[in-house]
């Protein structure tokens, strides 16, 4: 059975770009990642910059298998939405849901974002239910 948290595959020379990433963070990871860390949202935990397979994804929740991916201008070129189409195809077949924002609409449109990934990370029953008694009348 494929290892879907890493996509059976060992990529240790990515781990050096992924640390990189994580420093350089843009202003749309950045705020996005406040909102996402620290199980915020419905105590799901978000990893940023993780590797998968032959990729970094921007966040990824292994417990929802959630892929979010924010795109910066140079994701609107011929060559790079190919690209992304077949990152997309990789990580769908291997079992993951995938949200694409562009970076734009996480600056302005932060409200939305949030709502949109809020109702697909959401509607998963709880990784953590409550334990047996609690919320029963």
């Amino acid at each position: 059975m494929a290892n879907f948290y890493r996509a059976g595959v060992n990529q240790p020379r990515l781990m050096p770009h992924s640390r990189n990433l994580r420093a350089r963070i843009t202003d749309a990871e950045a705020l996005l990642w406040r909102y996402l860390r620290s199980r915020q949202l419905c105590g799901v935990k978000f990893r940023r910059q993780h590797p998968f397979g032959p990729y970094i994804l921007d966040f990824y929740a292994d417990e929802v298998r959630l892929v979010v991916e924010l795109d910066g201008g140079q994701h609107f070129q011929p060559e790079q939405l190919e690209r992304d189409a077949e990152r997309t195809r990789f990580l769908v077949w291997h079992g993951l849901s995938v949200l694409r924002f562009d970076n734009v609409s996480v600056l302005r449109e932060t409200d939305a974002v949030l709502t949109r990934i809020w109702s697909t990370v959401c509607r998963f029953p709880s990784p953590r239910p409550s334990p047996r008694g609690r919320g029963d009348l």
